[in-house]
């Protein structure tokens, strides 16, 4: 007979193939009726083995045949727990149906709590309050399965440790919520419904390769799983979505360890509360501000004379700017310079119908107004009349004209969104033309999406025009999107209207950092379509000058015939490109409230730039060891840049 639970292991190391599951192994020998008296012996000598014999001689009591009973008496639920049944058809086949998952916290012990009795970290116990929980799965295979949900709790400071997530006591009486950045499972639904980390790289991949929205990628997967009787609804397709891309944004922009929320947030609040850690209604790429490559990123060249032609004086009414860029002190390295390129995009959402006001809509699905001015419900639209209006599901007062202006505006332009309406004729109101008349009868948008990234296309940051994209927002823009990276700033940027950004500058603050350590430069394609009478254009702004007055925007090269060729030093259009890659979510960000659109901006930025990086590294144009040397050697000021 068997001594030890290590001689029935030795049993079926015996008696079956070693490529044979024990799991399989343990079902073809329990349920054999002559071979359960042997088991039920081979337990009891086992127990026996290890318990105190002593012990039991002196009482009488044998507690290894109360092992073995008490195993044998749960055999069944041992059946149920390694997944198999007693309905199972056919045992030799030895197809058996995998264990139902048990989703829990991958921690043993508190990561709060400090070490308390023999310089211990308390462990985890499972949560006494509430049952475990039944819940369904969508695997890795794109499959649902039912599942048991078993919450960690410490003793100690009463934090409740979930799979993906952490809730605890915070300041107040609410309890905070820390997110498990490395979870395998993301919960997208209080009823129950949890997905696996892999459906939400499968989202990501939609998102960037296909445009597809929440409900698009909701539709697809209850397509796989149309044979189930569990739907993956929009709302939990929105939720997985802001779940997954929380973790990656927090992280992207180094806030994950301190980023914390109220305990099982709502899909708006977690989202509001990503936005107010990584940016409102703006957004800057931590990442980018240190990126270089051999697209964005160039040694920087001098002259070691005058520029070859003579530069233009600049009016007398503005403030010198010089062009040429200076030579560098006796004795310093020589250093690199870096373009970046900026540039309007009409991607809006809506805001208040004030043209003035910048709040979003207090109600996004047919409301007008921001919560401040939700009193103007109760006013005529057409503006400034400001009578009341008839009653509360009326528009405008009782004036005869405003009545039939606003009808005429309703019947032709109820489906055409306001720049639709801008763009056609009005009917005249008294001796106001039509595309004149100012009224609140539909929720306005803001004007464009302002972004700037790097020569090569890595995008650096993002913000919001409200009204135009007039050339204070334009300057507030860039000194927030480097507000605190002020040795970062790039040595050239190039915009369309570039001239007129430095013009402003220039007369607004003839001290601002901008103006020594930046080049404004208006880039290629519509230079060409400047005013040649525009001696600040002409001679501080243009991208490619032939008078040598900015070697580093402007190479020598020599082709395969041995001909000399000036050409652009930087790719000027990588705005360009990235509108055209944005150009396939502008309906679905349309649609968006104000946080939905800074989230989703977030993310289509961070997405954006780990292409360009991974394009950088496929086609190996990392700056290398080399270059840096030479960034830091000494300039021989009697060698020539060309």
């Amino acid at each position: 007979m068997v001594a030890s639970v290590k001689d029935l292991r030795l049993i079926l190391e015996l008696f079956f193939p070693p490529e044979l599951a024990m799991q399989q192994a343990i079902y073809v020998l329990t349920p054999l009726t002559g071979w359960k008296k042997t088991i039920q012996v081979l337990l009891t000598r086992a127990f026996e083995d290890e318990a105190n014999g002593v012990e039991a001689w002196l009482t009488g009591i044998n507690s290894a045949s109360e092992y073995t009973n008490y195993i044998c008496a749960d055999i069944d639920k041992i059946y149920l727990l390694l997944g198999l049944t007693h309905a199972n058809s056919d045992p030799s086949s030895f197809a058996f149906r995998s264990p139902p998952p048990i989703l829990t916290t991958s921690r043993l012990n508190c990561r709060y709590c400090p070490p308390a009795h023999r310089n211990l970290i308390p462990s985890l116990r499972r949560r006494r309050k509430g049952k475990m929980q039944s819940i369904w799965v969508l695997n890795s295979s794109f499959e649902w399965e039912s599942a048991t949900l078993v919450v960690g709790h410490c003793a100690t400071c009463k934090a409740d440790y979930y799979p993906d997530r952490i809730t605890r006591v915070g300041t107040g009486r609410e309890r905070a919520e820390v997110l498990e950045y490395d979870a395998e499972y993301l919960r997208v639904s209080k009823s129950g419904i949890w997905v696996h980390r892999r459906i939400a790289l499968a989202q990501e991949k939609a998102l960037q390769c296909y445009h597809s929205g929440w409900s698009n990628f909701a539709d697809w997967i209850n397509g796989l799983t149309q044979d189930i009787n569990v739907t993956f609804t929009y709302r939990q397709s929105q939720r997985l979505f802001l779940e997954h891309f929380s973790r990656r944004l927090l992280i992207s922009h180094d806030k994950s360890t301190t980023f914390t929320c109220t305990a099982h947030s709502s899909s708006k609040s977690l989202a509001e509360k990503v936005r107010a850690a990584i940016g409102i209604n703006h957004g800057v790429i931590p990442s980018a501000m240190h990126h270089g490559c051999m697209d964005c990123t160039h040694i920087k060249r001098y002259h070691s004379g005058p520029p070859v032609g003579d530069a233009a004086p600049l009016p007398a009414n503005l403030p010198e700017v010089l062009a040429q860029q200076p030579a560098p002190a006796e004795g310093s390295p020589r250093g690199y310079a870096r373009l970046a390129v900026m540039d309007g995009k009409s991607l809006t959402h809506r805001k208040c119908a004030l043209d003035v006001c910048e709040r979003p809509l207090y109600n996004y699905k047919n409301g007008h107004f921001c919560e401040t001015h939700l009193d103007l419900r109760s006013k005529c639209g057409i503006i400034p009349c400001g009578r009341d209006v008839r009653s509360s599901e009326d528009l405008t007062c009782d004036d005869a004209t405003h009545i039939a202006w606003y009808k005429q505006y309703d019947d032709r332009f109820h489906r055409l969104s306001f720049p639709g309406v801008q763009r056609v004729d009005l009917q005249s109101l008294g001796d106001t033309p039509g595309n004149k008349v100012v009224h609140t009868f539909k929720a306005k948008s803001t004007y464009c999406l302002q972004t700037i990234q790097w020569a090569c296309g890595v995008p650096i940051g993002w913000g919001k025009c409200y009204r135009s994209e007039s050339t204070p927002q334009v300057l507030a823009f860039i000194n927030k999107t480097w507000q605190e990276y002020p040795d970062c700033r790039p040595s050239f940027i190039a915009y369309d209207k570039a001239c007129d950004l430095l013009r402003h500058i220039a007369t607004q603050n003839i001290s601002d950092l901008w103006l020594t350590s930046t080049k404004f430069i208006v880039d290629a394609w519509h230079y060409i379509g400047h005013r040649a009478t525009d001696i600040l254009c002409r001679t501080r702004c243009n991208p490619a000058p032939t008078d040598g007055s900015q070697p580093d925007l402007v190479l020598t090269e020599v082709d395969d015939n041995g001909v000399v060729h000036q050409t652009r030093a930087f790719n000027t259009e990588t705005a360009e490109q990235l509108n055209s890659w944005l150009n396939g979510f502008e309906s679905q960000l349309r649609q968006m409230t104000d946080v939905n659109f800074d989230f989703y901006v977030h993310v289509l930025m961070m997405l954006y730039g780990e292409t360009v990086e991974k394009r950088v590294v496929s086609k190996k144009r990392e700056l290398t060891d080399e270059f840096w040397d030479e960034v830091e050697a000494i300039v021989d000021m009697d060698i020539d840049s060309s």
